[in-house]
């Protein structure tokens, strides 16, 4: 048996080093999605290239401190990274993650323990050689290997493998989790940004009614302007107030969102909405989008952990079909008496391999490893379905992306139209031609454009903001 001992070390080794894996050999699946995103027209396409070749940024590069140019959303944006809870739970789920990975690998080395024991014991005197009671003692010491699995067909490297691929998915999550907090920082500050300056226009909107009111109201007090031209400039006066307390309320609700996000008190805001200009640089898009997009998002990367942390759990399963060999070994000395357990000849060891084989077991480890397939399955269409996601968002922010452009341009045209209209019917009002009905009919129709265009700038920063988060932006501070 001391030779046995002697080549044991070696042996476990060994063990470690060639358990075999009865895991399925891991493929990743062909992604569901088109080869390239769509193009509207060769004209969207060339305007993307010159603004590359303008020096605008790739979204999928750029870091959103380079993205978001605004000091101000900057600063949010770091603080919001800073104080989220949201975040920070999913960096304390990587704790987690990384903890539950820690306990599992230990299982792949055995645990080494020292112990020390003193034991006594009466022996009767019928049970006596000697005729008398007696009264004996023990004192042992060493060092123990308690119950460690050679891992021949891979049982543990199974489930180390998918505590791994866990862990790691958490980290993809937390990167996920982290663009998406960029995204939702930005979004919410263009919206409180668009609702300050429909309320500036509104508040500025019902000053100029006012004052039309008051005017009004003196001419119709001498004759000059009947009861339905005052009844007229009085309803557009309260139209544009009441659109403005409406402004106000959301302004204020959208500060209350934003302030969640943070996670702390905001600043006063002094920012504006991105320029046309700003927007087309923010928008750029590099080419090859698609098959970067598996590499680049960690949403992506993430569920594909997860399926790899299924397809681990299926040799663990297969594993369990197989026997489990476990050793316990103890190396030490014994002797009677304390001081004895220096002495030479004192040493004491022992070896005890056990072997376990399931025979019957109600069907248990094959609901186990049909349990472990079908997960991997859902993992699977859960991959499928995430990258099928993302094309979706990329390509729903590309189709909406120049349509915007060409909207904001269209409705500036509208509100310089209107503004101008509105000029020539306040002279032809003045000279006597037109009618007072005409010129608030003209009022109200430039402030509508005007509310409207912000609207639509808005709804151009945000589909910027959705592109660089579709395509994963955002990691780089």
């Amino acid at each position: 048996m001391k030779p046995l001992i002697k080549t044991a070390p070696t042996l476990l080794a060994a063990t470690l080093l060639s358990a075999c894996s009865l895991a399925p050999t891991y493929q990743r699946p062909a992604a569901p999605i088109a080869a390239a995103y769509a193009q509207d027209t060769a004209g969207s396409a060339a305007r993307t290239s010159v603004a590359l070749a303008a020096g605008g940024a790739a979204v999928v590069d750029t870091g959103w401190r380079s993205f978001f140019t605004d000091t101000q959303l900057q600063q949010l944006i770091a603080a919001a990274l800073e104080n989220n809870r949201d975040l920070r739970t999913a960096v304390l789920r990587i704790d987690e993650a990384r903890a539950l990975y820690d306990v599992q690998s230990a299982d792949r080395l055995p645990n080494l323990s020292a112990s020390a024991s003193v034991a006594r014991a009466k022996t009767p005197a019928f049970l006596s050689s000697s005729g008398h009671s007696t009264i004996g003692k023990r004192y042992d010491a060493g060092l123990a290997i308690s119950a460690f699995e050679l891992d021949f067909f891979g049982r543990v490297k199974s489930l180390s493998d998918a505590a791994l691929a866990s862990y790691l998915a958490t980290e993809e999550a937390r990167q996920a989790a982290q663009i998406s907090l960029v995204a939702q920082v930005a979004q919410a500050y263009y919206t409180e940004r668009a609702y300050a300056e429909q309320l500036a226009l509104a508040q500025q909107t019902y000053a100029a009614r006012n004052r039309t009111y008051q005017l009004t109201q003196q001419r119709a007090e001498v004759g000059a302007s009947s009861r339905l031209d005052l009844r007229s400039a009085e309803t557009l006066m309260e139209t544009a107030r009441a659109a403005a307390l409406s402004l106000a309320r959301q302004r204020a609700q959208a500060e209350n969102a934003l302030t969640l996000l943070v996670g702390q008190s905001l600043p006063a805001s002094s920012g504006a909405l991105p320029d046309q200009r700003q927007l087309d640089a923010m928008s750029a898009l590099p080419a090859g989008l698609p098959s970067e997009l598996l590499t680049r998002r960690p949403d992506i990367r993430a569920a594909e952990q997860r399926l790899k942390a299924a397809t681990a759990s299926i040799g663990a399963a297969r594993a369990a079909f197989f026997p489990r060999i476990s050793l316990t070994t103890t190396l030490g000395a014994s002797s009677p008496t304390l001081g004895g357990l220096f002495d030479s000849g004192s040493g004491s060891w022992s070896f005890a391999p056990q072997l376990s084989l399931p025979i019957f077991d109600a069907g248990r480890n094959r609901a186990n490893l049909s349990l472990a397939e079908t997960r991997q399955n859902i993992a699977v269409a859960d991959y499928e379905k995430t990258i099928q996601t993302a094309f979706r968002e990329v390509a729903d922010a590309l189709a909406a992306r120049d349509y915007l452009g060409e909207q904001v341009q269209a409705q500036s045209s509208i509100v310089e139209a209107q503004a101008d209209r509105l000029k020539l019917l306040q002279l032809r009002f003045e000279q006597g031609i037109a009618s007072s009905l005409d010129v608030l009919d003209a009022q109200r129709e430039l402030f509508s454009a005007q509310q409207t265009l912000v609207q639509v700038r808005q709804q151009r920063s945000g589909n910027a903001v959705d592109l660089y988060r579709a395509l994963g932006g955002g990691l780089q501070p």
